[in-house]
């Protein structure tokens, strides 16, 4: 079973960047993007997929989180992303700020949607 193979808890940080503008704009769930480097870093223990944990930007409080590491089939992207979702309203963007994640549970494996619906669908459930 997957969830038994991975090294959890897992720690990630690093600087906030703008992702593809879809999180927000297209399904109404902004997301937290880390750089390249970040992504690049993971170990193989930590494969694509959906998880959760914990996650604080900059020094600030601990809220809850789901994760998605991987290369959105749904979009066809090039490179394989993480995207962070921090489950509180923030009031204003914070890029370039350090997001500190602590994933502590696999949820599923990455999927392809026929549609941006079908996603939201899932992630409300």
């Amino acid at each position: 079973e997957m969830s038994k193979s991975l090294e959890l808890p897992f720690y990630a940080k690093g600087l906030v960047v703008a992702g593809f503008g879809r999180g927000s704009k297209q399904l109404g769930i902004p997301t937290a993007n880390y750089p390249d480097d970040v992504v690049t870093s993971l170990p193989d223990t930590i494969p694509c997929g959906i998880y959760y944990g914990w996650a604080m930007v900059e020094r600030g409080p601990v809220y809850k989180m789901v994760l998605s590491i991987g290369w959105n089939p749904v979009y066809q992207n090039e490179k394989r992303s993480m995207e962070t979702h921090i489950l509180h309203v923030f009031p204003e963007d914070f890029y370039g700020c350090q997001l500190s994640v602590c994933m502590v549970g696999y949820i599923r494996n990455e999927m392809n949607f026929t549609s941006t619906g079908q996603s939201i669908t899932l992630l409300l459930w």
